[in-house]
C-alpha cells in the first residue's frame, strides 16, 4: 500500500509594501475632467470646470465631484474643502439641461439611475469629515444651489445671485432646496424663491443667512463697488466702460475663513458639524428617496417635456397651453393623447388617440378612437 505523502504549500509571499485603500491617491489618479481638484497648506479645492456650460453638472460631472470630495474627506493633511465654479459666470448652474432632454426625455427610466448618482455627490458633501465652504464666484442656480446649500458656509461675490427654476423648466428643486431652503432662511422666502424661481441678490441672501458673507467683486477704474447695480454687472461681465469682474476679495475672504477654520481641533469640528447636520439630515432622509422614484416617474410626462425643449430652444414655454388643455379636459397627461388607439388594418395597438393615422402601416385611424373591437397586447380582434 502506497503512503500518501502530503507536499506543505509554499508559504504566500508576503507583501512588502501594504496598500492603504483609505488613504488619499493623487489628483491625476482621480480621472478627472470637468473637475480640477487642488490641495495646498491643508485646504483642498474643488473646481466645476465647465465654464462654457455655465459650470453645469452632467452626469459625469457628479462622479467626478464626488470622487474628489471622498478623497479631500479621507484625507489627514485636509482640514477644510472649498467647492466653487470655474471663472466669473457661475458657480453652478445644476443639472445639463441638453443632456436631460437628450436622454432622460427618451428613456425617463435613466433618471432613477442618475438621481442616484445626484444624491451620492450631495451626501459627500453633506457627510464630507471637513467642513466645506461655497465659493460663490457666479450664480448658483437650480442643483447649483441644492450643492451651495449642502456646503456649511459660502461666501458670494457681489455680482452674482442665487436662484431655483424647477417649476419654470417643468421640474421640482427636491434635490436639497425643497429639504433645505425653509430651514435655512424660512417657510415662506423659501416658497417665494421655489415657486416663483425669484432671483436672490447677495445683499438679500446675507440678510435672509442664505451665505455666510459676501465680497465686492465689481471694479470700476480700479476701485471695487460695495453694492454694483444690475446694469453694473452687466457692464463688468462684457469688460465695457471701464468695469470688469475681479475675485480677489473674493477669494481674501474664503481664504481667511479657511484659515480660521484651520484654526479649530479637527475631531471637534469633524462631529460639531454632524451634530449641526440633524435637521438638515432628516429632511433629506425624509423625503429624497420619494423624490428620486417621482422625478423618475415624472420625466415621463408632457411637463418636463415642454419645459427642457423650451429651455434648449430659447423660447417660453408653452405653460398657458398646458393649463388650457388640462381645463378642458383634453388629456394633459399625454402629447398626444393617451395610448388607446388601435389600428384595425395592421392591429398595431396603444397609438396615441390624437393620431390621425397608424404609426406602424399608415393606415387613417378611426378619428383618433380606439374601435370596440380592440384587444390589449397588439393585435385587434377580428383583424
Amino acid at each position: 500500500m502506497r503512503s500518501r505523502i502530503r507536499v506543505a504549500a509554499a508559504p504566500a509571499p508576503v507583501p512588502t509594501e501594504t496598500e492603504d485603500n483609505l488613504a488619499a491617491a493623487p489628483a491625476e489618479a482621480l480621472g478627472l475632467k470637468d473637475v480640477r481638484y487642488e490641495r495646498s497648506e491643508g485646504i483642498a479645492r474643488i473646481t466645476i470646470d465647465r465654464p462654457r456650460a455655465y459650470n453645469a453638472y452632467s452626469t459625469a460631472t457628479l462622479k467626478e465631484i464626488t470622487r474628489a470630495m471622498e478623497d479631500a474627506s479621507r484625507d489627514d493633511e485636509v482640514g477644510v474643502v472649498i467647492l466653487t465654479g470655474g471663472g466669473t459666470r457661475a458657480f453652478c448652474t445644476g443639472g445639463d439641461v441638453k443632456e436631460y432632454a437628450d436622454r432622460f426625455l427618451k428613456r425617463p427610466h435613466d433618471y432613477w439611475k442618475y438621481m442616484a448618482v445626484f444624491r451620492g455627490t450631495v451626501e459627500s458633501i453633506l457627510r464630507c469629515g471637513k467642513p466645506v465652504i461655497a465659493r460663490l464666484n457666479g450664480i448658483a442656480v437650480g442643483g447649483g444651489n441644492e450643492l451651495h446649500l449642502a456646503c456649511d458656509l459660502s461666501v458670494a461675490a457681489s455680482h452674482i445671485y442665487i436662484g431655483q427654476v424647477g417649476v419654470g423648466v417643468g421640474s421640482v428643486a427636491a434635490g436639497g432646496a425643497t429639504q433645505w431652503l425653509p430651514i435655512t432662511i424660512g417657510d415662506r422666502r423659501a416658497r417665494s424663491m421655489l415657486f416663483l424661481n425669484e432671483r436672490i441678490s447677495p445683499a438679500q441672501a446675507l440678510d435672509w443667512g442664505l451665505v455666510s458673507a459676501t465680497a465686492p467683486s465689481v471694479v470700476k477704474d480700479g476701485e471695487f463697488l460695495a453694492a454694483p447695480t444690475a446694469e453694473e454687472v452687466a457692464w463688468a461681465q462684457k469688460e465695457e466702460r471701464g468695469y470688469r469682474i475681479d475675485l480677489k476679495r473674493l477669494d481674501e475672504t474664503v481664504d481667511t475663513l479657511a484659515r480660521r477654520l484651520l484654526g479649530m481641533f479637527p475631531e471637534c469640528l469633524r462631529y460639531t458639524k454632524a451634530q449641526t447636520n440633524i435637521w438638515k439630515e432628516w429632511a433629506w432622509n425624509q423625503s429624497v428617496g420619494h423624490a428620486q422614484e417621482w422625478l423618475a416617474l415624472h420625466f415621463a410626462t408632457v411637463e418636463p417635456y415642454e419645459g427642457m425643449n423650451a429651455f434648449v430652444d430659447k423660447r417660453p414655454a408653452r405653460v398657458a397651453e398646458l393649463r388650457a388643455r388640462l381645463a378642458g379636459r383634453d388629456d394633459s397627461d399625454f402629447l398626444h393623447g393617451p395610448p388607446l388607439a388601435s389600428c384595425g388594418v395592421c392591429g398595431e395597438a396603444g397609438l396615441p388617440t390624437k393620431f390621425r393615422y397608424c404609426g406602424r402601416c399608415g393606415a387613417l385611424l378611426n378619428e383618433g378612437r380606439a374601435p370596440p373591437s380592440a384587444a390589449p397586447g397588439g393585435k385587434a380582434r377580428g383583424a
